[in-house]
């Protein structure tokens, strides 16, 4: 199982260093300059996860619990299901310690890669 645990600050850090560009995310490069309208911030990250969990955005766990064609009693045994299910197919749990409420992001074994997540 690929999981990856931030502190908030190692992830705000980790989403400036990150920039948008013909819906495509990558690093930012030294030396190179960006648009303002290239910044990534939490809710650009999630159009890019396969699935979240997040106090400040509606990761819509029912939705994608229903996508993968589960059910469950409670958020908490929904998030597990979604959680196994992704983490199953390669994907990577990224858990963000530090924040009041739980903040946990599925991205694919790719995307992490090439953000700098996991070795390449």
């Amino acid at each position: 199982m690929n999981v990856i645990t931030l502190t908030a600050d190692a992830w705000e850090a980790f989403l400036a260093s990150l920039y948008e560009r013909d819906d495509r995310l990558d690093l930012r490069r030294d030396g190179e300059t960006y648009a303002r309208d290239e910044a990534v911030d939490a809710w650009v990250m999630s159009g890019h996860a396969e699935a979240l969990r997040s106090a400040d955005l509606d990761g819509d766990v029912w939705g994608t619990l229903e996508d993968i064609e589960e059910t469950a009693g409670d958020e908490e045994e929904a998030w597990a299901k979604i959680r196994a299910f992704y983490l199953e197919r390669g994907c990577v749990l990224v858990q963000v310690q530090g924040y009041d409420e739980p903040e946990d992001w599925i991205l694919t074994e790719a995307l992490a890669r090439r953000l700098g997540l996991t070795p390449a």
